[in-house]
């Protein structure tokens, strides 16, 4: 499957913006999706994942309560939507994608077999 994240952007502290990842090439229901960010000089993180069919979510403490992941099976679309924005959520986001089912692993980045080029996030203070 091939990913393309897109929806990223300049927003000042507290402001909002809703990333897209967009799947092609496989059947995206499939895989469980996950978000994942980088910042400049620190390791890649997890963000949310979500499950095939959506019913199952998961979220990194420090985004519970601002971000929100869904999916759209039907239009091959996931999302990220991420409010109350920090300075310190400035960095790549990424989004993955990995097959089978949801397993207690699911916030590990060496799981997940696919990932699209991310997009930039800037929070200005």
């Amino acid at each position: 499957v091939q990913l393309q994240a897109s929806g990223g952007g300049l927003v000042q502290t507290g402001g909002s913006l809703r990333l897209s990842c967009t799947a092609s090439g496989r059947t995206f229901s499939s895989y469980v999706v996950g978000w994942f960010r980088q910042a400049p000089g620190k390791e890649r993180e997890f963000v949310a994942a979500i499950s095939r069919s959506g019913d199952i979510t998961y979220y990194a403490d420090s985004m519970k309560g601002r971000f929100t992941i869904s999916r759209d099976n039907a239009k091959n679309t996931g999302n990220l939507q991420m409010n109350s924005l920090k300075p310190e959520d400035t960095a790549v986001y990424y989004c993955a994608a990995r097959s089978g089912y949801w397993t207690y692993d699911t916030a590990q980045r060496g799981t997940y077999e696919y990932w699209g080029q991310g997009t930039q996030v800037t929070v200005s203070s």
